[in-house]
Protein backbone atom coordinates (compact mmCIF):
# COMPACT_ATOMS: atom_id res chain seq x y z
CA UNK A 1 0.00 0.00 0.00
CA UNK A 2 1.40 3.81 -1.12
CA UNK A 3 2.18 5.60 1.64
CA UNK A 4 0.22 8.78 1.56
CA UNK A 5 0.96 12.29 3.88
CA UNK A 6 -1.82 11.58 6.24
CA UNK A 7 -0.04 8.69 7.49
CA UNK A 8 3.11 10.72 8.62
CA UNK A 9 1.22 12.68 11.31
CA UNK A 10 0.50 15.62 9.98
CA UNK A 11 -1.83 18.35 10.44
CA UNK A 12 -5.27 19.18 8.82
CA UNK A 13 -3.78 22.55 7.82
CA UNK A 14 -0.98 21.30 6.53
CA UNK A 15 -2.32 18.30 4.90
CA UNK A 16 -4.82 20.82 3.09
CA UNK A 17 -1.82 22.65 1.71
CA UNK A 18 -0.50 19.64 0.28
CA UNK A 19 -3.33 18.85 -1.25
CA UNK A 20 -3.91 22.29 -2.70
CA UNK A 21 -0.61 22.08 -4.29
CA UNK A 22 -1.70 18.94 -6.43
CA UNK A 23 0.65 16.83 -3.91
CA UNK A 24 -0.87 12.57 -3.50
CA UNK A 25 2.55 10.33 -2.00
CA UNK A 26 5.10 11.58 -0.18
CA UNK A 27 8.45 11.10 -1.49
CA UNK A 28 11.07 8.59 0.49
CA UNK A 29 12.99 11.30 2.14
CA UNK A 30 10.16 12.56 3.33
CA UNK A 31 8.42 9.25 4.47
CA UNK A 32 11.62 9.14 6.15
CA UNK A 33 12.58 12.22 7.53
CA UNK A 34 8.72 13.55 8.68
CA UNK A 35 7.92 11.38 11.44
CA UNK A 36 11.86 11.62 13.00
CA UNK A 37 11.65 15.68 13.17
CA UNK A 38 7.82 15.68 14.44
CA UNK A 39 9.13 13.23 17.40
CA UNK A 40 12.06 16.07 17.86
CA UNK A 41 15.03 13.76 16.65
CA UNK A 42 18.15 14.74 15.18
CA UNK A 43 18.26 13.68 11.30
CA UNK A 44 20.93 13.67 9.11
CA UNK A 45 19.19 13.00 5.80
CA UNK A 46 20.82 12.46 1.94
CA UNK A 47 18.75 12.20 -1.11
CA UNK A 48 19.44 12.66 -4.59
CA UNK A 49 18.40 16.40 -5.96
CA UNK A 50 15.08 16.66 -6.92
CA UNK A 51 13.85 14.21 -4.67
CA UNK A 52 11.67 15.98 -1.75
CA UNK A 53 14.67 17.27 0.53
CA UNK A 54 12.86 20.12 1.27
CA UNK A 55 9.25 19.51 2.06
CA UNK A 56 10.91 16.73 4.01
CA UNK A 57 11.98 19.51 6.73
CA UNK A 58 9.69 22.92 6.03
CA UNK A 59 6.38 21.09 7.06
CA UNK A 60 7.44 18.57 10.28
CA UNK A 61 8.90 22.34 11.02
CA UNK A 62 5.54 24.21 10.49
CA UNK A 63 3.83 21.98 12.07
CA UNK A 64 6.03 22.30 15.29
CA UNK A 65 6.23 25.84 15.77
CA UNK A 66 2.97 26.51 14.73
CA UNK A 67 2.08 27.62 18.90
CA UNK A 68 3.68 30.15 20.60
CA UNK A 69 4.65 33.17 18.29
CA UNK A 70 8.65 34.69 17.75
CA UNK A 71 9.27 37.57 19.79
CA UNK A 72 10.86 40.27 17.49
CA UNK A 73 14.50 39.77 16.38
CA UNK A 74 14.07 36.15 17.92
CA UNK A 75 13.25 33.35 15.85
CA UNK A 76 12.31 29.88 16.67
CA UNK A 77 13.81 27.87 13.71
CA UNK A 78 16.85 28.70 11.76
CA UNK A 79 17.61 27.10 8.12
CA UNK A 80 20.90 27.76 6.45
CA UNK A 81 21.51 27.60 2.97
CA UNK A 82 24.72 28.32 0.52
CA UNK A 83 23.03 30.72 -2.09
CA UNK A 84 20.55 33.53 -2.51
CA UNK A 85 18.53 31.11 -4.94
CA UNK A 86 17.88 28.57 -2.06
CA UNK A 87 17.46 30.88 0.50
CA UNK A 88 14.12 32.21 -1.85
CA UNK A 89 13.22 28.64 -2.68
CA UNK A 90 12.94 27.66 0.66
CA UNK A 91 11.32 30.53 2.19
CA UNK A 92 8.70 30.48 -1.02
CA UNK A 93 8.29 27.00 0.05
CA UNK A 94 7.53 28.02 3.98
CA UNK A 95 4.97 30.03 2.82
CA UNK A 96 3.21 27.72 0.21
CA UNK A 97 3.13 25.53 2.75
CA UNK A 98 2.68 27.32 5.82
CA UNK A 99 -0.44 29.40 4.44
CA UNK A 100 -3.20 27.86 6.84
CA UNK A 101 -0.71 28.21 10.17
CA UNK A 102 -0.05 31.33 11.79
CA UNK A 103 3.79 30.50 11.66
CA UNK A 104 5.77 33.56 10.19
CA UNK A 105 8.89 33.42 8.06
CA UNK A 106 11.66 35.61 6.48
CA UNK A 107 14.59 35.54 4.26
CA UNK A 108 17.34 37.13 4.38
CA UNK A 109 20.80 37.04 1.83
CA UNK A 110 23.43 39.45 0.82
CA UNK A 111 23.13 41.59 -2.63
CA UNK A 112 19.95 43.41 -1.17
CA UNK A 113 19.20 46.00 0.64
CA UNK A 114 19.41 45.18 4.33
CA UNK A 115 16.80 47.42 6.05
CA UNK A 116 13.60 45.73 4.98
CA UNK A 117 15.51 42.37 5.69
CA UNK A 118 15.51 44.39 9.65
CA UNK A 119 12.64 45.27 9.53
CA UNK A 120 11.02 42.16 9.27
CA UNK A 121 13.03 40.56 12.15
CA UNK A 122 11.83 43.11 14.24
CA UNK A 123 8.34 42.31 13.25
CA UNK A 124 8.63 38.70 14.58
CA UNK A 125 9.19 35.49 12.47
CA UNK A 126 9.14 32.02 13.68
CA UNK A 127 11.35 31.03 10.76
CA UNK A 128 14.66 32.74 9.66
CA UNK A 129 15.80 31.30 6.15
CA UNK A 130 19.60 32.82 5.52
CA UNK A 131 23.12 32.50 3.91
CA UNK A 132 25.81 32.50 6.38
CA UNK A 133 27.66 36.11 5.43
CA UNK A 134 23.86 38.12 5.95
CA UNK A 135 23.51 36.05 9.40
CA UNK A 136 26.59 37.03 10.67
CA UNK A 137 26.24 40.68 9.81
CA UNK A 138 22.67 40.90 11.36
CA UNK A 139 23.80 39.74 14.43
CA UNK A 140 26.44 41.87 14.43
CA UNK A 141 24.09 44.35 14.02
CA UNK A 142 21.91 43.39 16.92
CA UNK A 143 19.60 42.77 14.50
CA UNK A 144 18.54 39.23 15.58
CA UNK A 145 19.37 37.41 18.93
CA UNK A 146 20.22 33.74 17.53
CA UNK A 147 19.98 32.30 21.71
CA UNK A 148 16.44 31.30 21.35
CA UNK A 149 17.04 29.28 18.10
CA UNK A 150 15.03 25.78 18.81
CA UNK A 151 16.23 23.92 15.78
CA UNK A 152 18.64 24.57 12.98
CA UNK A 153 18.56 22.98 9.61
CA UNK A 154 21.46 23.09 7.66
CA UNK A 155 20.04 22.19 3.84
CA UNK A 156 23.14 21.46 0.78
CA UNK A 157 25.70 21.08 3.83
CA UNK A 158 28.25 19.78 1.37
CA UNK A 159 27.83 22.57 -0.91
CA UNK A 160 28.76 24.76 1.81
CA UNK A 161 31.68 23.33 2.65
CA UNK A 162 32.79 23.01 -0.72
CA UNK A 163 32.76 26.77 -0.85
CA UNK A 164 34.35 27.32 2.13
CA UNK A 165 31.75 28.46 4.85
CA UNK A 166 32.69 25.91 7.73
CA UNK A 167 34.35 28.84 9.53
CA UNK A 168 31.24 30.80 9.21
CA UNK A 169 29.45 27.95 10.43
CA UNK A 170 31.55 27.73 14.04
CA UNK A 171 30.87 31.20 14.46
CA UNK A 172 26.98 31.08 13.59
CA UNK A 173 27.01 27.76 16.09
CA UNK A 174 28.80 29.88 18.67
CA UNK A 175 25.63 32.20 18.90
CA UNK A 176 22.86 29.41 19.51
CA UNK A 177 22.00 27.56 22.38
CA UNK A 178 24.18 24.35 23.03
CA UNK A 179 23.19 21.62 20.68
CA UNK A 180 21.75 19.62 23.19
CA UNK A 181 19.23 22.33 23.80
CA UNK A 182 18.24 22.39 19.82
CA UNK A 183 16.98 19.67 17.14
CA UNK A 184 19.46 20.10 14.43
CA UNK A 185 18.58 18.40 10.98
CA UNK A 186 21.52 18.17 8.22
CA UNK A 187 20.26 17.80 4.59
CA UNK A 188 22.75 17.15 1.87
CA UNK A 189 23.39 15.53 -1.76
CA UNK A 190 25.86 13.45 -0.53
CA UNK A 191 27.52 11.79 2.82
CA UNK A 192 31.30 12.76 2.26
CA UNK A 193 34.04 12.19 5.11
CA UNK A 194 33.30 15.78 5.41
CA UNK A 195 30.04 16.04 5.92
CA UNK A 196 30.06 12.97 8.76
CA UNK A 197 32.83 14.70 10.62
CA UNK A 198 30.33 18.18 10.36
CA UNK A 199 27.67 16.03 11.66
CA UNK A 200 29.60 14.31 14.48
CA UNK A 201 30.12 17.61 16.36
CA UNK A 202 26.25 19.22 15.30
CA UNK A 203 23.98 16.13 15.55
CA UNK A 204 22.96 14.17 18.75
CA UNK A 205 22.01 10.28 18.27
CA UNK A 206 20.81 11.23 14.86
CA UNK A 207 18.42 9.26 12.28
CA UNK A 208 20.34 8.77 9.11
CA UNK A 209 18.25 8.44 6.15
CA UNK A 210 19.93 7.72 3.00
CA UNK A 211 17.46 7.20 0.11
CA UNK A 212 19.86 6.95 -2.69
CA UNK A 213 23.90 6.03 -3.52
CA UNK A 214 26.13 8.48 -2.86
CA UNK A 215 26.31 10.98 -6.26
CA UNK A 216 24.07 9.22 -8.02
CA UNK A 217 22.03 10.62 -10.83
CA UNK A 218 18.46 10.28 -11.06
CA UNK A 219 16.81 7.49 -13.14
CA UNK A 220 14.53 9.75 -15.00
CA UNK A 221 17.30 11.76 -16.79
CA UNK A 222 18.25 10.62 -20.00
CA UNK A 223 22.07 11.56 -20.41
CA UNK A 224 24.08 11.58 -23.53
CA UNK A 225 27.46 12.86 -24.88
CA UNK A 226 28.83 14.44 -28.14
CA UNK A 227 32.19 14.76 -28.92
CA UNK A 228 32.86 17.95 -30.99
CA UNK A 229 35.73 20.68 -31.60
CA UNK A 230 36.07 23.34 -29.32
CA UNK A 231 35.59 25.88 -32.21
CA UNK A 232 32.21 24.08 -32.84
CA UNK A 233 30.53 24.09 -30.07
CA UNK A 234 28.51 26.99 -30.28
CA UNK A 235 27.03 25.69 -33.80
CA UNK A 236 26.29 22.61 -32.22
CA UNK A 237 24.38 23.76 -29.51
CA UNK A 238 22.24 26.13 -31.97
CA UNK A 239 21.40 22.91 -34.22
CA UNK A 240 20.28 20.73 -30.77
CA UNK A 241 18.02 23.62 -30.11
CA UNK A 242 16.61 24.52 -33.26
CA UNK A 243 16.92 20.92 -35.41
CA UNK A 244 15.31 19.51 -31.83
CA UNK A 245 12.60 22.21 -31.55
CA UNK A 246 13.85 22.77 -27.92
CA UNK A 247 12.07 25.25 -26.05
CA UNK A 248 13.70 25.51 -22.62
CA UNK A 249 17.40 24.58 -22.30
CA UNK A 250 19.80 25.26 -19.43
CA UNK A 251 23.12 25.83 -20.57
CA UNK A 252 26.12 25.65 -17.93
CA UNK A 253 29.36 27.29 -18.68
CA UNK A 254 32.50 27.15 -16.61
CA UNK A 255 32.94 31.17 -16.06
CA UNK A 256 31.03 33.99 -16.32
CA UNK A 257 32.73 35.77 -19.45
CA UNK A 258 31.63 32.34 -21.23
CA UNK A 259 28.35 32.58 -20.23
CA UNK A 260 27.93 36.12 -20.91
CA UNK A 261 29.75 35.39 -24.55
CA UNK A 262 27.63 32.37 -25.52
CA UNK A 263 23.82 33.97 -24.54
CA UNK A 264 24.97 37.22 -26.96
CA UNK A 265 25.76 34.57 -29.63
CA UNK A 266 22.90 32.32 -29.25
CA UNK A 267 20.80 35.72 -29.85
CA UNK A 268 22.56 36.39 -33.11
CA UNK A 269 21.28 32.82 -33.98
CA UNK A 270 17.79 34.03 -33.54
CA UNK A 271 17.72 32.23 -29.89
CA UNK A 272 16.49 34.33 -27.49
CA UNK A 273 18.56 33.74 -23.95
CA UNK A 274 20.14 35.87 -20.93
CA UNK A 275 23.01 34.83 -18.91
CA UNK A 276 23.11 34.29 -14.95
CA UNK A 277 26.05 34.33 -12.81
CA UNK A 278 27.75 36.03 -9.81
CA UNK A 279 28.54 39.19 -11.02
CA UNK A 280 24.84 39.97 -12.17
CA UNK A 281 22.89 41.74 -9.65
CA UNK A 282 20.08 40.01 -7.24
CA UNK A 283 17.34 41.96 -9.58
CA UNK A 284 18.80 41.07 -12.64
CA UNK A 285 19.08 37.09 -12.35
CA UNK A 286 15.86 37.51 -10.94
CA UNK A 287 14.42 38.49 -13.71
CA UNK A 288 16.39 36.41 -16.18
CA UNK A 289 14.81 33.62 -14.31
CA UNK A 290 11.46 35.12 -14.01
CA UNK A 291 11.40 34.81 -17.74
CA UNK A 292 12.76 31.62 -18.35
CA UNK A 293 10.13 29.85 -16.08
CA UNK A 294 7.59 31.71 -18.21
CA UNK A 295 8.66 30.80 -20.96
CA UNK A 296 9.65 34.05 -22.34
CA UNK A 297 13.41 32.79 -23.11
CA UNK A 298 14.31 29.52 -24.84
CA UNK A 299 18.36 29.35 -23.12
CA UNK A 300 19.26 30.35 -19.83
CA UNK A 301 22.92 30.20 -19.71
CA UNK A 302 24.55 29.62 -16.52
CA UNK A 303 27.48 29.35 -14.22
CA UNK A 304 27.45 26.59 -11.01
CA UNK A 305 26.21 29.37 -9.37
CA UNK A 306 22.52 27.83 -10.27
CA UNK A 307 23.52 24.16 -9.99
CA UNK A 308 21.46 23.76 -7.00
CA UNK A 309 19.63 27.36 -6.90
CA UNK A 310 16.80 26.45 -9.61
CA UNK A 311 13.93 24.64 -9.08
CA UNK A 312 12.09 25.05 -12.77
CA UNK A 313 9.12 22.79 -12.86
CA UNK A 314 9.55 20.48 -16.01
CA UNK A 315 12.63 21.87 -16.92
CA UNK A 316 13.17 19.46 -20.29
CA UNK A 317 16.80 19.98 -20.82
CA UNK A 318 20.41 20.55 -19.80
CA UNK A 319 23.22 21.39 -21.44
CA UNK A 320 26.44 21.47 -20.14
CA UNK A 321 28.64 23.50 -23.18
CA UNK A 322 31.74 22.62 -20.99
CA UNK A 323 32.28 19.96 -18.18
CA UNK A 324 32.50 21.12 -14.60
CA UNK A 325 36.38 21.02 -12.92
CA UNK A 326 34.55 19.43 -9.65
CA UNK A 327 32.80 15.88 -11.02
CA UNK A 328 30.56 16.32 -8.19
CA UNK A 329 28.97 19.83 -9.89
CA UNK A 330 28.05 17.13 -12.87
CA UNK A 331 25.45 15.12 -10.60
CA UNK A 332 23.65 18.57 -9.46
CA UNK A 333 23.94 20.28 -12.72
CA UNK A 334 22.00 17.52 -14.50
CA UNK A 335 19.53 16.88 -11.53
CA UNK A 336 18.28 20.75 -12.41
CA UNK A 337 15.62 18.37 -15.14
CA UNK A 338 13.49 15.29 -14.51
CA UNK A 339 12.83 16.60 -11.28
CA UNK A 340 9.18 16.22 -9.37
CA UNK A 341 8.52 12.86 -10.99
CA UNK A 342 9.42 14.46 -14.80
CA UNK A 343 11.71 13.19 -17.24
CA UNK A 344 14.44 15.09 -18.67
CA UNK A 345 17.82 14.89 -20.61
CA UNK A 346 20.82 16.03 -20.14
CA UNK A 347 23.65 17.26 -23.19
CA UNK A 348 27.38 17.21 -22.32
CA UNK A 349 28.71 19.12 -25.32
CA UNK A 350 32.79 17.76 -25.11
CA UNK A 351 35.91 18.46 -26.26
CA UNK A 352 39.75 16.96 -26.17
CA UNK A 353 40.37 18.91 -23.05
CA UNK A 354 37.93 17.71 -21.57
CA UNK A 355 38.23 13.96 -22.24
CA UNK A 356 39.85 13.65 -18.90
CA UNK A 357 37.17 15.22 -16.98
CA UNK A 358 34.71 12.92 -18.60
CA UNK A 359 36.30 9.99 -17.33
CA UNK A 360 36.36 11.56 -14.17
CA UNK A 361 32.42 11.89 -14.09
CA UNK A 362 31.77 8.81 -15.55
CA UNK A 363 34.03 6.91 -13.31
CA UNK A 364 32.15 8.86 -10.15
CA UNK A 365 28.63 8.21 -11.27
CA UNK A 366 29.59 4.36 -12.12
CA UNK A 367 28.23 4.55 -15.94
CA UNK A 368 29.40 5.09 -19.59
CA UNK A 369 27.47 7.52 -20.77
CA UNK A 370 26.31 7.36 -24.39
CA UNK A 371 27.39 8.52 -27.36
CA UNK A 372 25.47 11.05 -29.64
CA UNK A 373 25.79 10.50 -33.44
CA UNK A 374 24.29 12.63 -36.24
CA UNK A 375 23.52 15.81 -35.34
CA UNK A 376 24.16 18.82 -38.14
CA UNK A 377 27.39 20.51 -37.30
CA UNK A 378 27.15 24.00 -38.59
CA UNK A 379 30.96 25.37 -39.91
CA UNK A 380 31.95 28.08 -36.90
CA UNK A 381 31.97 31.92 -37.78
CA UNK A 382 35.15 32.73 -38.99
CA UNK A 383 35.74 35.29 -35.20
CA UNK A 384 34.38 31.92 -33.49
CA UNK A 385 36.03 32.31 -30.47
CA UNK A 386 37.69 28.92 -27.97
CA UNK A 387 35.71 27.86 -25.11
CA UNK A 388 37.14 28.47 -21.51
CA UNK A 389 39.89 25.74 -21.14
CA UNK A 390 39.26 23.30 -18.53
CA UNK A 391 41.27 23.75 -15.03
CA UNK A 392 43.39 21.35 -12.90
CA UNK A 393 41.55 21.46 -9.60
CA UNK A 394 42.16 19.33 -6.67
CA UNK A 395 38.48 17.99 -6.26
CA UNK A 396 37.22 15.31 -3.95
CA UNK A 397 35.73 11.61 -4.91
CA UNK A 398 32.60 10.35 -2.96
CA UNK A 399 34.72 9.42 -0.24
CA UNK A 400 35.67 13.05 0.69
CA UNK A 401 39.37 12.08 -0.11
CA UNK A 402 41.13 15.23 -2.57
CA UNK A 403 42.16 13.38 -5.82
CA UNK A 404 43.33 16.00 -8.97
CA UNK A 405 40.81 16.22 -11.90
CA UNK A 406 42.04 18.98 -14.75
CA UNK A 407 42.14 18.69 -18.56
CA UNK A 408 43.92 16.21 -20.95
CA UNK A 409 46.46 17.13 -23.31
CA UNK A 410 44.57 16.80 -26.96
CA UNK A 411 45.86 14.11 -29.58
CA UNK A 412 44.53 13.65 -32.94
CA UNK A 413 41.39 14.42 -34.44
CA UNK A 414 38.25 15.46 -32.22
CA UNK A 415 34.98 13.43 -33.21
CA UNK A 416 31.96 15.73 -33.87
CA UNK A 417 29.50 13.25 -33.64
CA UNK A 418 26.30 15.09 -32.12
CA UNK A 419 22.64 13.61 -31.92
CA UNK A 420 19.37 15.85 -31.35
CA UNK A 421 15.96 14.39 -29.19
CA UNK A 422 12.51 14.48 -29.22
CA UNK A 423 11.08 16.66 -26.43
CA UNK A 424 10.92 13.87 -23.33
CA UNK A 425 7.64 12.36 -22.46
CA UNK A 426 5.92 13.44 -18.52
CA UNK A 427 6.23 11.10 -16.14
CA UNK A 428 3.21 11.10 -13.34
CA UNK A 429 3.38 12.66 -10.14
CA UNK A 430 5.35 15.35 -8.43
CA UNK A 431 7.59 16.05 -5.78
CA UNK A 432 6.69 18.63 -3.09
CA UNK A 433 9.47 20.67 -1.84
CA UNK A 434 12.38 20.16 -4.36
CA UNK A 435 14.57 22.93 -4.58
CA UNK A 436 18.30 22.65 -4.93
CA UNK A 437 21.45 25.67 -5.50
CA UNK A 438 25.04 25.49 -5.66
CA UNK A 439 27.58 28.57 -6.27
CA UNK A 440 31.53 28.58 -6.90
CA UNK A 441 32.91 30.80 -4.67
CA UNK A 442 34.58 33.39 -7.09
CA UNK A 443 30.38 33.55 -8.31
CA UNK A 444 28.97 33.80 -5.06
CA UNK A 445 27.93 37.43 -3.40
CA UNK A 446 28.91 35.30 -0.01
CA UNK A 447 32.31 34.30 -0.91
CA UNK A 448 32.84 38.15 -1.74
CA UNK A 449 31.56 39.07 1.39
CA UNK A 450 33.51 36.45 3.49
CA UNK A 451 36.91 37.83 1.48
CA UNK A 452 36.29 40.97 2.87
CA UNK A 453 35.48 40.10 6.43
CA UNK A 454 39.16 38.49 6.11
CA UNK A 455 40.59 41.48 5.02
CA UNK A 456 39.11 43.89 7.51
CA UNK A 457 40.01 41.67 10.48
CA UNK A 458 43.46 41.42 9.12
CA UNK A 459 43.75 45.28 9.28
CA UNK A 460 41.69 45.88 12.68
CA UNK A 461 38.89 47.39 11.16
CA UNK A 462 35.19 46.39 11.15
CA UNK A 463 34.05 42.67 10.20
CA UNK A 464 30.58 43.52 8.85
CA UNK A 465 30.17 43.00 5.09
CA UNK A 466 26.92 42.51 2.96
CA UNK A 467 27.24 38.93 1.93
Amino acid sequence: MTPTFDDLGLGADLLQAIAEEGYGSPTPVQQAAIPSVLEGRDVMAAAQTGTGKTAAFTLPLLQRLGGEPAKPRRPRALVLTPTRELAAQIEASVASYGRNTRVRAAVVFGGVNIKPQIAALNRGVEILVATPGRLLDLAGQGAVDLGTIEVLVLDEADRMLDMGFIHDIKRIMKLLPGKDRRQNLLFSATFSADIRRLAGGLLTDPVQVEVAPPNATADRVEQAVCFVEKRMKRGCLSALIQDGNWRQVLVFTRTKHGANRLAQQLEKDGLPAMAIHGNKSQSARTRALAAFKAGELRVLVATDIAARGLDIEELPYVVNYELPNVSEDYVHRIGRTARAGQSGRAVSLVDNDERKLLRDIERLIGQTLPRLEGVRMPAPAADEPETERARPVRSRNSGGRAVNSGRARSSGKTRTSAGAGATPRAASGAVPGATGSTTSNSASGEGQGRRRRRRRRGSGGNTSAAA
